[in-house]
């Protein structure tokens, strides 16, 4: 007998990152996400903790405490992700094997948590990966299913979980835009967003990032534009051109390469998350690249490449490397500060394909990087980029289309929550009667 559900806030809700909550549904439990907090060990995508003890990632602040889980620990059933981004699935690693169950996700995201797992040097992760496409459904216990609807984000295989129970549906909207004319994968699934909203949804946990950001986020198509013109429209064809942007967002990549062959260059890809995305999303079907594309992740093999172009010729290549946020041990940063082949000379262009992450960490990276870069006389050409988080207007939207008894924001700060609270009660929502603010840690519970 199910008399409530619980929905308790383990990471994610005091901050970007460390994404992780656990639903109770009687005496059973569904963890939806586990995931790192990258600027807290400095870096971002291409993250080397193997060899740190969860324990001290803690209390650094760079995973979730899921401690305060112990007492549920055996309820837990499933752990369910929501798509492959690291502050979503990179602390499975770390603690994933405290509890005896499988760990659902699409095969992209499934394939990444593999990879993960495998790299892990401390502790010996077990848990069984089912890999569930977008659309599927994976039966948990004889009262609780798991539905994965297909969502657009700034990763390829992204997915809303509707956890369905016989109290109704928690929604699990993590993280998300209404891209209706996306460059790779199909359009988010609105119609059956709408049946989930008419059979209804008893709570919906929901991104708050970009809450506060009026109007709606634009298309994917938009940045293939913006990529395209900006790459054939500055007419320095004789220079370097080297173009950073997320490792993991293989539509954004794929369209930059598309471009390379419009500018006949060879496209070269760069560092250790771009080629284990892209690799990854290539062997599995979802891109098909041109014969002359090269891809090096190993430092040696990086500088190695760096040294054969600086001798071709800096126009023949169009570099696509990490480095956006200024990480270091970024390909980016290693170029400018000097400590490869290939130097940034007057004239070169320098593109970000990215926004800076609004925390403090990489906007510190970040301004450094563009420092160094000015000095040594690059174009810098910055925000070439759409967002893959939903503005104000999507979570309007997204909103009236479910009409979810109750509504938590996550992933953010106090800011984006409250942002996101103004945006409910606009709505009809009451702050603290259908519309609840948690923090990491507390529970809230929906009789």
């Amino acid at each position: 007998m199910i008399d409530n559900i619980g929905i308790i806030a383990v990471g994610g809700y005091n901050e970007m990152g460390r994404n992780m909550t656990a639903v109770k549904i009687g005496d059973d439990a569904i963890i939806l996400d586990m995931g790192l907090r990258l600027d807290m060990v400095q870096i971002h995508e291409d993250v080397e903790i193997e060899e740190i003890h969860s324990l001290e990632l803690i209390k650094m602040g760079a995973i979730p405490d899921d401690t305060i889980l112990k007492e549920i620990s055996g309820c837990v059933r499933a752990i369910a992700c929501t798509h492959g981004h690291l502050d979503h699935i990179g602390a499975i690693p770390k603690l994933a094997h405290r509890y005896n169950v499988p760990i659902v996700a699409t095969p992209y995201t499934a394939e990444l948590i593999k990879h993960g797992i495998e790299s892990e040097r401390k502790f010996k992760v077990q848990n069984r990966v089912i890999s569930i496409p977008q659309g599927g459904t994976y039966r948990v216990t004889e009262e609780i299913t798991l539905e994965f609807i297909r969502v657009q984000h700034s990763i390829i295989d992204a997915v809303f979980i509707a956890i369905h129970t016989p109290k109704g549906i928690v929604l699990y909207a993590n993280d998300f835009k209404l891209d209706r004319t996306p460059t790779i994968g199909k359009p988010p699934d609105l119609p059956r967003l709408k049946e989930i909203g008419e059979e209804g949804v008893i709570a919906m946990i929901v991104e708050s990032t970009n809450s506060g950001i009026t109007g709606k986020t634009p298309s994917e198509q938009i940045a293939k534009d913006l990529v395209r013109d900006t790459l054939l429209g500055s007419g320095e064809i004789e220079r370097g051109t080297v173009i950073t942007t997320f490792s993991s967002h293989i539509s954004r990549i794929n369209a930059i390469i598309e471009v390379a062959k419009e500018m006949d260059r060879v496209p070269i890809l760069l560092g250790r998350a771009m080629e284990r995305y892209v690799k990854t999303a290539e062997n599995m079907g979802y891109i098909s690249f041109p014969g002359n594309i090269e891809i090096y992740g190993r430092r040696n093999m990086v500088d190695r490449a760096l040294k054969r172009i600086v001798k071709d010729g800096k126009e023949r290549y169009l570099l696509i490397v990490t480095g956006h946020q200024g990480e270091p041990g970024a390909a980016l940063t290693r170029i400018v500060s000097g400590e490869t082949p290939y130097t940034i000379e007057a004239g070169d262009r320098v593109i970000f394909s990215a926004n800076t992450i609004p925390n403090p960490m990489p906007r510190a990276n970040r301004y450094a990087l563009e420092t160094k870069l000015q000095m040594q006389g690059a174009r810098i050409y910055k925000d070439v980029h759409v967002s893959g988080h939903a503005s104000r207007e999507d979570h309007w939207e997204l909103l009236r289309l479910i009409n979810p008894e109750n509504v938590i924001p996550a992933h953010g700060n106090i800011a984006m929550h409250s942002n996101y609270v103004e945006m409910a009660e606009s709505a009809g929502y009451t702050l603290g009667e259908t519309v609840h603010i948690i923090r990491n840690g507390e529970e809230i519970t929906l009789e």
